[in-house]
């Protein structure tokens, strides 16, 4: 038994009734490795923290809070493949909610929505996103919901008016493919032309 052990020994002897953590040869006896979280971000905030969902009417565009008590949230099994795991984990996540209904979306961008996803919306009102990416039913549910702000925003950028010059350059663009493109059947009509036997031609 070297030095080292037997200090640890009588260490551990001298504060089996204490639960105070003691120090052996300028080292703190704890459970809590060298790479623990408060060694390595030593002025991070280790407690996980929500914002508050912001003031309605506090800006004209979403801001990325989604509110899960508006959403109807369920779980199913994945498919694909995963061996047994796939088969006793409800890891697919269907999210749905009434885009009609949905408050927290600002009512320009979601009058929008509800013309561009009007191919998608059931008939009861409801918008349905789905998500099967990973084997963690927590990371599908963060992938759907991500999805869901993907197609808020990309109806919230406003796009320039083409300008005359782009304009005329598409209008050139399309004459050009017009000739091309009468210019190609002409040809093809009168090689089928060519192939023709001479007709009213008695020998």
């Amino acid at each position: 038994m070297n030095k080292i052990t037997r200090a640890f020994i009588s260490v551990l002897r001298q504060n089996s009734s204490t639960c105070t953590s003691s120090t052996l040869l300028g080292r703190q006896l704890s459970y809590k490795s060298d790479l623990s979280l408060d060694k390595i971000y030593p002025s991070a905030r280790l407690q996980l923290y929500t914002p508050p969902p912001p003031p309605p009417g506090s800006a004209n565009k979403f801001n990325g809070y989604i509110p899960m008590d508006k959403l109807e949230i369920t779980y199913s099994r994945s498919s694909g493949p995963g061996g047994q795991h796939v088969n006793t984990v409800n890891t697919k996540v269907d999210v749905r909610f009434k885009l009609a209904e949905a408050q927290w979306i600002p009512e320009d961008t979601r009058q929008k929505l509800l013309k561009v996803l009007a191919n998608k919306i059931t008939k009861e009102g409801y918008y349905y996103i789905k998500s099967d990416v990973s084997r963690s039913q927590q990371l599908n549910l963060a992938d759907a919901l991500e999805k869901l702000r993907t197609i808020i925003r990309a109806q919230e950028v406003e796009v320039a008016a083409p300008s005359e010059e782009s304009l005329e350059r598409v209008r050139r663009r399309q004459e050009r493919a017009a000739r091309e493109r009468l210019q190609l059947k002409r040809g093809r009509a009168q090689v089928k032309a060519d192939r023709q036997g001479p007709g009213g031609v008695d020998f």
